[in-house]
């Protein structure tokens, strides 16, 4: 699991029990308010708690009651093959329910905790309790071939078929010891490529090759992939064989081998010049031209025996291809831990104005992935339980620069970094920084070339602007605009000059940062700039502390605007000359008309 657990303790009869399992498997206890005394994370509602866990890609263990997870991760079941576990367990610790994800690390889950504990895992996937293994999900170091071919592989051997286990590796393979010997499936256990293979004949590959991989920059991916794909034909090594691509750090943003690690889902590990310079010994083809461009004598060689370490060996030197390099070592054992490093990733997130419920299920993931978090201390805190137990690096107003170049350097290093922004992050936030840093050379007060060569993810949140709109009603129905009020990065003039073009265009205007604690006349600068063009009765809707418990919604004249009513953390939202506030039951809604009334109008008239 890329994630690791969190454990739920609802309740202080369960609480012991709770705090056991997470010493088990090494993971955090979030516990309820008010009802639970000691935890790492505290939480409010359980649905809610659960819910956004899942949603995030987070394995949950409750120590509560079945129905409680249940009903939590209900609304968002879609997709078993990519849902992490869930688990239940009793208060007392006596059983153990993998609900969910059982062939997915729940069942494994479920027999660690059942075993520390001295109690019973209530395994139910048919697999499991008639064979004691489950064909789909074989142990770390091995790779099933044919995956499609498991479920009616699995029917065959549960309606008595039995099992015959052949080829090199299967003495190895001791996980299958348990099935029942017949003639009704074959199973093979071999690296090597194997034909015939079916529900009838499944084939586990056991990951002891290391692909190593070097190209010239730009190299068309179908040109490596070929290269790599007749290469492991002539080693005789079957592609699910092969545990992880390897290459030089300097080619951790090369498009083709990016490419080539995805499709063969498996790892891409990095490693320096110097550990790469350290395997000229054992090369088969070391190059003098190869080390003057890069440090070391060879690339993919050294990149694959690299790995391997001292006890593996080069199956097939390098090979060629115009723009590409490939070479195959293999260990004596399965690869499991892999040396070298990860290609550093950085996601700018926005996880919008603060609640749960409207951050997205992409930015929960992310944060949930993320060894470390940056940001403005106040939006990391908004995570809540999320952030728990992670590695933070807080950082002040007015530290944006140097958060960003923080982030980037730390990916760079090869961690997987969240970079956590208020709103989205592409609005008024991180993103262009960010972006604006990575276009800049390490001469030009950029950032280096490792931090330059991470992927960089960008996950939209929910805007401050829309986040307004949608408490108002409906005020961005027509044309719209946003502008900054703030005159730190932006001259004054180009922001009078956008006001005045926004209030001749008639358009809704969203103001971020409308007044600091020094700036306190563009606010009414663009009040008077814009009554000059739309009357006085226009409706402003200001909105502080949007999706937070203190959140205010207020609705207040164009003329009637008041500076000092309003903060950093509201929003101003100025609508058109068409605005207006339905008067309804429960209080005014802003909204701007798009020019439906002139259809319904010419409706009533005929």
């Amino acid at each position: 699991m890329a994630v690791d657990p969190v454990v739920l303790a609802l309740s202080r009869s369960g609480e012991g029990t709770a705090h056991r399992v997470a010493a088990v498997l090494g993971c955090l206890v979030h516990g309820r308010r008010g009802r639970v005394d000691v935890a790492d994370a505290f939480f409010d509602n359980a649905l809610d708690h659960a819910r956004d866990l899942f949603a995030a890609g987070v394995p949950i263990v409750g120590v509560c009651a079945s129905g409680i997870l249940i009903r939590g991760v209900a609304p968002l079941l879609a997709d078993k093959t990519t849902e992490p576990p869930v688990l239940s367990v009793s208060d007392d610790g006596g059983v153990v329910v993998p609900l969910l994800g059982g062939h997915r690390g729940a069942n494994r889950l479920a027999a660690r905790i059942a075993e520390a504990l001295g109690s019973v895992a209530a395994v139910t996937t048919a697999g499991d309790v008639a064979l004691g293994v489950a064909l789909d999900a074989p142990p770390a170091g091995w790779r099933l071939v044919n995956p499609s071919d498991a479920k009616d592989a699995m029917a065959k051997l549960l309606s008595g078929g039995g099992a015959r286990i052949v080829g090199p590796d299967a003495a190895q393979a001791t996980w299958l010891d348990g099935l029942p010997a017949g003639d009704g499936v074959t199973i093979t256990c071999a690296a090597l490529p194997v034909t015939d293979l079916g529900p009838h004949h499944l084939q586990f590959a056991p990951q002891r090759f290391a692909l190593g991989v070097g190209c010239a920059r730009n190299c068309p991916p179908a040109e490596l992939r070929e290269l790599v794909d007749a290469a492991l034909h002539e080693a005789g090594v079957a592609r699910q064989a092969v545990a992880c691509v390897n290459t030089i750090a300097l080619k951790a943003d090369e498009p083709a081998i990016i490419a080539l690690a995805r499709d063969f889902g498996v790892p891409l590990r990095l490693f320096e010049a110097e550990a790469l310079e350290a395997e000229t010994p054992r090369l088969a083809n070391p190059s003098d031209v190869v080390f003057a461009e890069v440090g070391a004598h060879g690339v993919s060689e050294a990149a694959a025996l690299a790995q391997v370490g001292g006890a593996g060996r080069l199956l097939l030197p390098k090979r060629k291809a115009a723009m590409a390099t490939c070479a195959v070592a293999v260990a004596d054992a399965s690869l499991v831990t892999l040396k070298g490093r990860a290609r550093g990733k950085l996601s700018i997130v926005g996880i919008g104005p603060g609640q749960a419920s409207w951050r997205t299920p992409e930015v929960s993931r992310l944060v949930a992935e993320a060894e470390e978090l940056v940001g403005y201390g106040l939006y990391i805190d908004l995570l809540g339980p999320l952030a728990t137990g992670k590695a933070r690096s807080d950082f002040p107003l007015g530290g944006e620069e140097a958060r960003c170049r923080y982030a980037l350097e730390q990916a760079g290093l090869g961690r997987n970094v969240a970079l956590v922004c208020s709103g989205d992050a592409g609005i008024y936030a991180m993103g262009a920084l960010v972006f604006e840093l990575l276009d800049r050379g390490p001469d030009a007060m950029g950032v280096s070339d490792a931090a330059r060569r991470v992927e960089v993810v960008c996950s939209p949140g929910v805007s401050a602007l829309q986040g307004a709109a949608a408490r108002a009603g409906a005020p961005l129905g027509h044309d719209f605009c946003a502008i900054s009020l703030s005159d730190l990065l932006t001259p004054r003039d180009d922001i009078l000059r956008r006001l005045r073009a926004a209030a001749e265009g008639d358009f809704v205007v969203a103001f971020y940062n409308p007044v600091s604690k020094t700036r306190r006349t563009l606010l009414a600068e663009a009040r008077d700039i814009l009554l000059q063009h739309r009357p006085g009765d226009t409706p402003v809707m200001l909105a502080s502390s949007l999706g937070r418990p203190e959140e205010h919604v207020r609705y207040r004249r164009l003329d009637a605007l008041e500076v000092d009513e309003v903060d950093m953390l509201t929003v101003v939202l100025v609508g058109s000359s068409n605005s207006r506030l339905a008067q309804l039951g429960e209080g005014p809604r802003m909204f701007t008309p798009r020019g439906y009334a002139r259809k319904i109008d010419g409706d009533l008239a005929g």
